[in-house]
């Protein structure tokens, strides 16, 4: 009985995944930047903003900042894999990490946003 060769992706395709994956890394900053310019405008134009929720907005920015760089690296190290196994192993260990990571932000989220409330309840 013969055994089939595994698949290997084709080093032209992973060279073509990386290079959409790094216009689309480019892109994301620009993004980024213009998102970082609108929260900043907010910012100064709303001196009302209460401490709490400028604190829960910027750790929620750092959040998705962070995230969106982990999906990055995941997809450039995903382009580069050579075998659907090995692009197997790579997605099982990305989602591992990032329900971990998912779940310790939301708890963080969770907790300055009492806080928060907390800060805002009047004083007896």
């Amino acid at each position: 009985m013969s055994e089939t060769p595994p698949f290997e992706i084709p080093p032209q395709m992973r060279e073509m995944a990386e290079r959409n994956v790094e216009q689309a890394r480019q892109a994301y900053a620009q993004f980024l930047d213009m998102a970082r310019k609108a929260q900043d405008m907010m910012t100064r134009s709303s001196g009302a903003m209460a401490d709490g929720a400028r604190e829960v907005q910027g750790k929620a920015m750092r959040y998705a900042q962070e995230n969106l760089e982990s999906s990055f690296s995941f997809a450039t190290e995903l382009a580069r894999a050579r075998d659907a196994r090995e692009a197997m192993e790579i997605q099982s260990r990305y989602a591992q990490k990032q329900m971990r990571i998912y779940a310790e932000q939301s708890q963080e989220l969770a907790r300055l946003m009492s806080d928060a409330a907390q800060r805002m309840q009047p004083k007896p």
